[in-house]
């Protein structure tokens, strides 16, 4: 029958894989495939700088491990028991790179290396550019290694290496943070061991290079404290590497007390290894407990994703009806504007052609009241044929200028993101035919004949009336008298029978000028409305019809999300039940595992006291 705990982290395991969480799940296979494993692995942690490596070799007696302030360990050293001293570098297997401490010994090409130069090796050759080296190993026979620990000699745990440094912890049994005694705990070691006591529980502080530091006991109250404070159930040891190997040279045993090491070998004996089923327990509870804590958080976060896109769709089919509703108003006001902007415009021409058509006619009197229709007509016509056309053009010009220019209002007012649906208001040309086809009136001339016939009717007159004035004073009634003044009457009868004529004559050509002017006013201002309305509709014609497709656009993406949202809403709640039922039992399993550490951490038996001096 499986223990508890087993049972435990394969369940756990199994709510990995239901969740597909490769990622939370194998790191659990790894750690229980280690449980069937008899030795303690051992984790030794620490910043560069703090003695970890040298607390290394003090443990095994040996010079394993690369020391140095000009030494940073790059790739772990796994230090084990074998019957005679060997050492080797082994390459990747290609496993991803986590892990680089996982396997057994056979895993790895493996290069055989001399025992006390292989950590050198190994670090200078993983500092090169694609180098594959995964770790070192030494064996040793070793009485601490062949009871089965196994130490770890990990990287700094500095900030570019914490990450790979963490993962590794997911395969230990127990972690030892090496710090020196110059001072207590710093914020990152307090960090690190934070984070790593939720993965291992197992932990002790080993307080280093206490012969350097005379009052090093106040540095390990002090951490002590720290460690109370903030919770972290780790055991402080304080340790001399330095003595523990001029002890083991000389084989002072009174020496060696005083390294601490002493302490530190019955601990690692006594409290991790007699007791590495309890341990075991305790990291597979932490472990589990972590999983299960991190496969709670991905489906709260899933549910409150899932909740947001669900609501970005709703916003979204909102949105999409406000926008008919503004598509709708736009468009509406968008023909008012038009509207009203065409009726401004026929005014304004309207005007424009009566201004300028009137400013023709008064030339127009103004000519005749001196120039002779007789004698001038024909340049007369071509000059107000040219006065006409120019009218025409001037007044279609600006009508399609308007026009361009009311297409653009429109376009940033209903569609100011489409600035290629202006259409183009093409230049018509201007109704030049009404210019043209002045017909000249009928002005009579006055002949010689009628000259003669007018000169001697006045001239009659003029005789008759002087004729019998002097006859009164006894002269015959054709007298020189009588004569002249004939003579003078039939001279000014003449005259001012021509300039009654020239009167009339002028009058019926500004009578002509006039109807023409207005027939051409009346023609002009018909084909001006006549384009105007043309050229309303096709802009009207056109942002309906972009309106209506813009709306159909809308309406089917409004429906389509619809569509969304009611399968997302099904899917939401389907999944939502899911997530629900999968929290309940997820919670289920973290009370079994929180109810076990429980139990294993009531069992645990109190260590003994702590050395302190």
């Amino acid at each position: 029958m499986a223990s508890p705990w087993l049972d435990i982290l394969d369940d756990t395991i199994q709510a990995c894989v239901r969740h597909n969480r490769q990622d939370l799940a194998q790191p659990l296979w790894e750690r229980r495939a280690r449980l069937l494993e008899p030795s303690l692995r051992i984790l030794v942690l620490g910043e560069s700088g703090q003695g970890k490596s040298q607390l290394i070799n003090a443990l095994v007696n040996a010079p394993v491990c690369a020391v140095g302030d000009d030494l940073t360990t790059r790739v772990p050293a796994i230090i084990e028991y074998a019957d005679s001293p060997n050492a080797a570098m082994v390459a990747a297997t290609g496993s991803g790179g986590r892990g680089a401490i996982e396997g057994d010994a056979e895993s790895g090409r493996r290069l055989p290396v001399p025992i006390e130069s292989v950590t050198n090796r190994a670090n200078y050759e993983a500092a090169m550019p694609g180098s594959e080296v995964a770790h070192a190993r030494i064996g040793l026979p070793r009485g601490l290694l062949q009871a089965g620990v196994v130490l770890v000699d990990t990287p700094a745990s500095g900030t570019r290496n914490l990450s790979n440094v963490l993962s590794e912890v997911f395969s230990a049994d127990a972690v030892v943070l090496a710090t020196d005694a110059t001072s207590e705990l710093s914020v990152n070691e307090r960090e690190l061991l934070e984070r790593v006591t939720r993965i291992c529980p197992t932990v002790l502080v080993a307080l280093t290079k206490i012969d350097i530091v005379p009052g090093w006991q106040d540095v390990a109250d002090r951490t002590r404290a720290q460690l109370a404070d903030a919770g972290l159930p780790a055991t402080v040891v304080p340790v001399s590497a330095t003595v523990r190997m001029a002890a083991a040279r000389s084989g002072d045993k009174v020496l060696n007390a005083e390294s601490g090491f002493e302490e530190l070998v019955r601990r690692l004996r006594h409290d991790w290894l007699e007791r590495s089923d309890e341990l075991n327990q305790r990291s597979v509870a932490a472990l589990s407990e972590v999983t299960v804590e991190r496969l709670i958080t991905g489906l709260r976060d899933e549910h409150t994703t899932m909740q947001r896109a669900s609501g970005d769709a709703v916003v979204r089919w909102h949105a999409a009806g406000r926008e008919v509703e503004q598509l709708q108003r736009v468009s509406a006001r968008g023909q008012t504007l038009l509207a009203d902007e065409v009726a401004d415009l026929t005014s304004d021409l309207e005007f424009d052609l009566r201004d300028r058509t009137r400013r023709i006619l008064r030339e127009v009197d103004e000519y005749f009241d001196t120039a002779d229709p007789s004698h001038t007509w024909q340049e007369f016509d071509e000059w107000l044929a040219d006065q006409l056309t120019e009218v025409a053009e001037t007044n279609f010009g600006w009508l399609f200028e308007r026009f361009d220019w009311i297409a653009h209002k429109l376009a940033r007012y209903i569609a100011p993101h489409r600035p290629d649906l202006v259409p183009d208001v093409a230049y018509g040309d201007a109704p030049l035919e009404h210019a043209n086809g002045l017909r000249k009136p009928n002005v009579e001339k006055f002949s010689v004949g009628q000259q003669l016939f007018v000169g001697m009717r006045g001239s009659y007159s003029g005789l008759l009336m002087f004729g019998l004035a002097t006859t009164v004073a006894g002269m015959p009634l054709i007298n020189p008298i009588s004569l002249g003044a004939g003579v003078a009457f039939g001279l000014k009868s003449v005259f001012e029978e021509r300039g009654t004529r020239l009167k009339r004559r002028q009058t019926v050509a500004k009578t002509a000028a006039h109807r023409h002017v207005d027939d051409f006013y009346l023609a002009c201002s018909k084909e001006s409305r006549d384009t105007a309305r043309r050229l309303q509709r096709m802009l009207r014609d056109r942002y309906t019809q972009y309106a209506e497709q813009r709306r159909a656009e809308i309406t089917l993406a409004a429906k389509e999300l619809k569509k969304a949202v009611d399968s997302e809403t099904t899917e939401k709640s389907r999944r939502t039940r899911e997530i629900s039922a999968a929290l309940e039992s997820l919670g289920m399993l973290r009370q079994q595992v929180r109810t076990l550490n429980n139990q294993v951490q009531a069992s645990i038996v109190p260590a003994p006291r702590e050395l302190t001096a």
